[in-house]
């Protein structure tokens, strides 16, 4: 454990890393890669929870085009995570790595209710923890239930694992070749810069907490395991 540079962690899994290229549903090999990295790092001794979002089987734009009242459409997709969870912790049993799916919306029948205290004892007991459900309100994002979590949890770092993107650019590197780069950022410059990483209040929250956030590819096996080991990829956010 020396030698890692975290120790505890929050894993951000958007819902669309599940999908994979059919960009909708849970594409099976693509979640047995994934748990397969996770477990990896699970191997190292590193301390992992996860919070999943739920957009590969529900956007809000969906409830917009229906005329569907916003809390309503936001907790479908609260739902969403959760059904996301289930598979995960289904995938990570599989490669036989214990795991707790915690939600913040009680449904006893299959998870735990979220509780600080006993997600962090999971923690220490050498299990993963999925927290589901979102912050259980609506009006709230994944990201904001990451930075929330994390800062709950007294987490190392968020690791942003995005689909298919290595870092935090000026601009959409997929629609602008002259998109820049950056390795290393403050919660400020996200803020200032306008730049798209998480919603303003997820940034806030990050900022107010002083918790390092690095965003990096998913796609590229073995990249969860360097960013704990502190080797140089994706974009660093830290400092305000």
């Amino acid at each position: 454990m020396s030698d890692l540079k975290y120790k505890r962690i929050v894993l951000k899994l958007s819902g669309e890393a599940l999908a994979g290229d059919k960009g909708f549903g849970i594409n099976p090999p693509v979640i047995k890669t994934i748990a397969e990295e996770i477990r990896d790092v699970y191997n190292l001794g590193i301390q992992i929870a996860i919070v999943v979002g739920g957009g590969n089987m529900w956007r809000g734009e969906a409830g917009e085009e229906m005329g569907m009242e916003r809390s309503q459409a936001d907790y479908i997709g609260m739902l969403s995570t959760i059904m996301n969870g289930l598979a995960l912790q289904d995938n990570l049993e599989s490669v036989e790595v214990p795991t707790r799916l915690q939600t913040s919306i009680e449904m006893k029948q299959i998870a735990e209710p979220y509780i600080r205290r006993k997600a962090v004892r999971h923690l220490e007991k050498g299990r993963i923890v999925i927290f589901a459900g979102g912050t259980g309100n609506p009006y709230f994002s994944t990201d904001t239930t990451a930075v929330l979590r994390a800062a709950e949890i007294n987490a190392d770092a968020i690791l942003m694992a995005k689909n298919g993107v290595d870092g935090i650019y000026s601009a959409d590197p997929k629609t602008d070749p002259n998109a820049k780069k950056y390795d290393h950022l403050t919660q400020m410059d996200i803020i200032n810069k306008g730049l798209h990483v998480m919603d303003t209040t997820a940034s806030s929250l990050s900022m107010d907490n002083n918790i390092p956030l690095v965003v990096f590819n998913l796609n590229k096996p073995g990249n969860i395991k360097k960013v704990v080991q502190g080797e140089k990829i994706g974009t660093i956010v830290e400092g305000k």
